[in-house]
């Protein structure tokens, strides 16, 4: 069961124990904020994404990669990936990853963004749905340049 909507509201979900409730509430503050400091929106369910897989970029110590930026694919960018090593668009199983296409929604690493950025072949990315860990690593200004709203695609 979902903690949070389509637009992050608390799902309300009283069953025997109703302590899920309250849990819903602390699993959003954890959750955190995105880089314009509102709340994060999901970045994808469907290729289901985020360090935790919940659909969220959302981070938190043991996310060292810092899967953060909630980025859109391109053949571009899928290309200049595998040949840096991560080849995100071969499927693989064993770890339930169908492989991504152009146009999927996929929280990236920070720092892998910002290469390509750099190499002139980042992609497009949602700022309401890119947690606010991500300028850490990637200037404010870098990511408005590539950004779309939500609703946008």
């Amino acid at each position: 069961m979902r903690c949070a909507g389509p637009l992050d509201e608390p799902v309300i979900a009283y069953d025997e124990h109703t302590l899920f409730y309250s849990f819903c509430f602390s699993f959003m503050a954890f959750r955190g904020l995105n880089v314009l400091g509102t709340p994060i929106r999901d970045c994808s369910h469907d290729p289901l994404t985020g360090f935790t897989r919940s659909g969220c970029c959302e981070t938190g110590p043991q996310d060292t990669g810092s899967h953060t930026v909630c980025a859109i694919m391109t053949a571009e960018f899928l290309a200049f990936s595998k040949s840096r090593g991560n080849d995100l668009s071969t499927p693989v199983p064993m770890y339930a990853f169908p492989g991504l296409e152009p146009g999927d929604r996929w929280c990236l690493c920070a720092a892998r963004w910002l290469e390509a950025y750099g190499a002139g072949c980042a992609p497009q990315i949602v700022l309401e749905a890119t947690h606010e860990k991500s300028l850490d690593i990637v200037p404010l200004a870098a990511l408005k340049e590539h950004a779309v709203t939500a609703t946008e695609n």
